[in-house]
């Protein structure tokens, strides 16, 4: 629970040094809005003899999910034509134009297709092919921008970008962006909609 919300939190990715979580629920994205970017965490770890305060930071960026993409093509962006195939396939290779090939205008995605003999099958594999390749550079362009996002939210992870400090040491958690203190318990508790807040 955080700031009255209950939230369903499962782990998508999990790697040495990065993990990815789903959080979904009420006002999830109100809540995390202010999250992005250093959380420096200070404290003296039991076995620390010397009484020295360790500090740790890690980098935390808030993304939407990405949507499925599906493409619809609109037949005003696409050229085709037909034409004789080459290659084997005896009589009929030479006589009909069975070959399609699809151009994507906007795009400029080019497409051949004549594996099948008719134009009818030729023209729906094309179409499908295309459809296939204009999906895969769309989800391309949004995995590109979701980085581009998640680099600008995080940071180099240094001392200027951070954003909380969390000081176990004396239960303090300063939030750095608005000069707002809370102590560690209620900061744990989940309890901090007004320490966020410019």
């Amino acid at each position: 629970m955080l700031n009255g919300s209950v939230f369903d939190i499962s782990i998508v990715e999990e790697r040495q040094g990065f993990i990815i979580l789903s959080v979904e629920g009420e006002r999830v994205k109100q809540i995390f809005r202010n999250e992005p970017g250093g959380h420096r965490i200070q404290q003296i770890p039991r076995n620390e003899r010397n009484g020295r305060v360790h500090t740790s930071t890690i980098t935390v960026a808030v993304l939407d999910v990405p949507k499925n993409i599906e493409t619809i093509l609109n037949q005003r962006d696409l050229e085709i034509t037909s034409t004789r195939s080459s290659g084997a396939g005896g009589q009929n290779v030479n006589k009909v134009e069975s070959c399609v090939i699809i151009k994507h205008i906007p795009s400029g995605i080019m497409i051949k297709c004549q594996n099948e003999r008719s134009q009818v099958q030729n023209k729906r594999f094309a179409l499908a092919l295309l459809m296939e390749k204009l999906n895969t550079s769309s989800t391309e362009k949004q995995h590109q921008n979701i980085n581009q996002i998640r680099k600008s939210q995080v940071g180099s992870g240094m001392r200027g970008d951070k954003i909380r400090t969390i000081r176990y040491q004396d239960g303090v958690v300063t939030n750095e962006i608005n000069g707002k203190k809370i102590s560690l318990k209620k900061y744990l508790s989940g309890d901090w909609d007004d320490f966020t807040k410019a």
